[in-house]
């Protein structure tokens, strides 16, 4: 999702209507909430009715001697007026904020899950924090509106059209005096309220701005420390946070203008109404009770407008987040499945890869090839190793493979059948790969091989581990298997994490093996093990290898030399270096500069 998509107007509260699929499965509910919401509106507007009563005939039209009797049997009346009140009300806030915590919960797993199926292109324009700030500030703010605001809303709607149509058969004169004077509140409203909805959609996105920057500074704290830095990032999150603050102050500024107003408004519009119902009491048009129910239901409709207005300004910051949602939601990874996926021959021995003419262009970088007219074929269990420069597009091959991106000419097949043709999870699951970069999750040693499949025992996650030689360290750990390894495991080294990452791989025992300079953080013994894992575990399978320490590809069937995007040359090691060009060169720099004993 491009970056400019990401600054839209402000939304209006037709935006709202993107959670109706979430709110559709609980129709029930919001039945029953909406019942609980009329009833405790209705008895909202009978306390007035009683009080007119208790009024009328409870002190005026009674004899002394019954007056007492009078006063208790309408008191009683309010009493069960004010329990049926607390009751519904009560019933009202459960299931309203059950249907608010259990809608934004389906809401932010609905977004999560749609984020993880995106495809890296994705991940080229929009940052991960500005991900995280939808899944929890915008979420919350949803959460606030369907749990409550919007309750508050709904119910005030219920009470205020119910006393505007009891004071206008109870006292048209006054009511139309206040209506007059209600509408010269709602129009200058209007107009602020459009200007709180572009500051609230403004103010969300500065936030989102903050927590881009905390979350790409955080998961790379080492080299932040590393070369001083931390006053000038603590600086430059502050300067993001000060544009956050900036905005919501201005967005604050012009609400809080809107409350002043709408309260100094509301309550003349109030004050008014009382003081025409006095002359009519005292002029003898009507009793001292119906003063009372009229100056009640005023204070009730007033009430509701101005509630109403407050919750209106709820709904345009709910309406602005959920539109940030829904672009999330709304996103489509060009990496698609296809209508009717072609199942995969079942294999023994390793896959069999053909790359047909391939050409491709990372979408933000379309000028520029990163593979041209790449035409390879690698035979089951053949182990084949891509060398050369950077920039040579190696990585590019394997973005490919696992279809993270789609080549825009020529024909990539596994096992004879199109990557197109088949589903990605079947296509990836046939695949294991082995990064640069080790990713170790904060969980146990045991869970992150396990990773690799997730339903193996765990005498099977030992063996995985033994093979890569893993064993040994984990059971060194505090608590063995079960320790936990820290965030992106940093109790770890860089060989260990290697060693995990290999362990997860053989466990997920896949027929096409990936290695992307599989050993580039191990040391020079932890290198000739894990290399003697690895040539076991590419045993009875193909494998891909990416190296640029040409001492881990010698023994592989087939060396492919590329060079911008194209491949230059291929052979064995000796083949190559024989026939001179630019394998030749690289070795000849690598081999020259190491010790005797690591050239043989």
């Amino acid at each position: 999702m491009p970056e400019n998509t990401q600054r839209a107007p402000g939304a209006s509260p037709k935006s709202l209507s993107g959670l109706l699929p979430f709110i559709r499965p609980y129709r029930g509910r919001v039945a029953l909430a909406g019942l609980f919401l009329v009833l405790a509106a209705v008895s909202t507007l009978l306390f007035p009715v009683a009080l007119k009563l208790l009024i009328d005939q409870g002190l005026v039209a009674t004899e002394p001697g019954a007056r007492v009797m009078q006063l208790r049997e309408h008191f009683l009346a309010l009493f069960g007026v004010a329990a049926a009140l607390g009751l519904f009300s009560a019933a009202r806030f459960y299931v309203v904020s059950w249907l608010g915590e259990r809608i934004t919960a389906d809401l932010r797993n609905a977004v999560y899950a749609h984020v993880l199926r995106q495809s890296p292109e994705f991940f080229e324009s929009t940052k991960t924090g500005e991900v995280l700030s939808r899944l929890t500030t915008d979420t919350t703010l949803v959460q606030t509106v369907v749990g409550s605001s919007l309750s508050m809303g709904l119910r005030n709607a219920v009470m205020g059209i119910g006393a505007l149509i009891a004071l206008i058969v109870t006292n048209p004169w006054v009511m139309t005096q206040v209506l007059g004077i209600l509408v010269l509140v709602v129009l200058p409203s209007l107009y602020f309220g459009r200007r709180v909805r572009k500051l609230s959609r403004a103010s969300q996105d500065r936030v989102a701005d903050s927590s881009a920057i905390a979350a790409e500074v955080l998961a790379e704290i080492p080299v932040v420390q590393s070369y001083v830095q931390e006053q000038r990032e603590a600086a430059r999150f502050d300067r993001s946070t000060e544009e956050a603050f900036e905005t919501a102050r201005k967005r604050t500024r012009v609400r809080a203008f809107l409350v002043a107003f709408m309260i100094t408004a509301t309550f003349g519009a109030l004050l008014w109404g009382v003081y025409q119902g006095t002359q009519a009491v005292l002029a003898g048009r009507i009793s001292a009770g119906h003063l009372g129910q009229t100056v009640v239901f005023v204070i009730i409709f007033v009430g509701a407008v101005a509630v109403l207005s407050e919750t209106y300004g709820d709904l345009l910051r709910a309406a602005g987040a959920t539109e940030r949602l829904m672009e999330l939601l709304a996103a489509r990874s060009p990496v698609g499945e296809p209508a009717t996926p072609r199942a995969l021959p079942a294999v023994k021995g390793g896959s069999a890869l053909t790359f047909e003419g391939v050409g491709f262009h990372y979408p933000s970088r379309p000028r520029q090839a990163a593979l041209s007219d790449f035409s390879l074929v690698v035979n089951p269990g053949e182990t084949v190793a891509l060398v050369g420069p950077s920039g040579a597009g190696k990585s590019t091959v394997f973005q490919l493979l696992l279809r993270f991106y789609d080549a825009q000419t020529g024909v990539i097949r596994v096992d004879g059948v199109g990557l197109k043709e088949t589903s990605l999870a079947a296509l990836r699951q046939r695949i294991g790969i082995v990064p640069q970069d080790s990713t170790v999750f904060s969980t146990s040693a045991l869970e992150n091989i396990r990773y690799g499949r997730p339903d193996a025992s765990d005498e099977e996650v030992f063996a995985a581990a033994q093979a890569a030689f893993a064993h040994e360290f984990i059971t060194a750990l505090p608590d063995g298997y079960t320790t936990y390894l820290g965030e992106r495991g940093v109790r770890l080294s860089g060989g260990q994490r290697q060693r995990i990452s290999i362990a997860r791989a053989m466990l997920k025992n896949p027929p096409l093996l990936l290695l992307d300079e599989a050993t580039s953080a191990l040391d020079a013994e932890s290198e000739r093990v894990v290399q003697a894992a690895l040539e076991a575990a590419m045993k009875d399978r193909t494998t891909l290898v990416i190296a640029h320490r040409l001492a881990t590809v010698l023994r592989a069937d087939r060396i492919v030399v590329m060079e911008g995007g194209r491949i230059v040359d291929t052979g064995t090691h000796e083949q190559l270096v024989a026939r001179g060009g630019l394998y030749a060169r690289l070795a000849a720099m690598q081999f020259d500069m190491q010790p005797a004993d690591e050239r043989a």
